[in-house]
């Protein structure tokens, strides 16, 4: 339960919370980076949250959201998607339109 309480924690308390491996000065994969760097690319403040650091916290996030990949995003506590919906909706001005919608940018 303790590891559920932390991602709830941190999925609450950031306007845009990314669970990826690396940071997003630092990505550690690809997939990643190209999510780190769309968020950069449309200038809005995310927390990139290191999922290498803790193996209770790469495989808590992945039954948390039941999804079986990293990196993850959550945009004002909603499960957006990994790599390829994000890139997806970023290219179709989806995601400018969500961020917008919440006030982010």
């Amino acid at each position: 339960m303790e590891i559920k309480e932390k991602i709830e924690n941190l999925i609450k308390s950031n306007d845009i919370c990314l669970f990826m491996k690396g940071t997003p000065d630092s990505p550690q994969c690809g997939f990643s980076m190209a999510v780190s760097n769309v968020l950069k690319h449309l200038n809005v403040n995310f927390n990139g949250v290191n999922v290498l650091e803790d193996e209770n916290l790469r495989q808590g996030i992945k039954d948390f959201s039941d999804w079986p990949t990293i990196p993850q995003l959550y945009v004002k506590g909603e499960f957006i998607g990994g790599c390829d919906i994000v890139k997806e909706m970023f290219e179709k001005g989806e995601l400018k339109a969500l961020l917008e919608d919440k006030k982010l940018i």
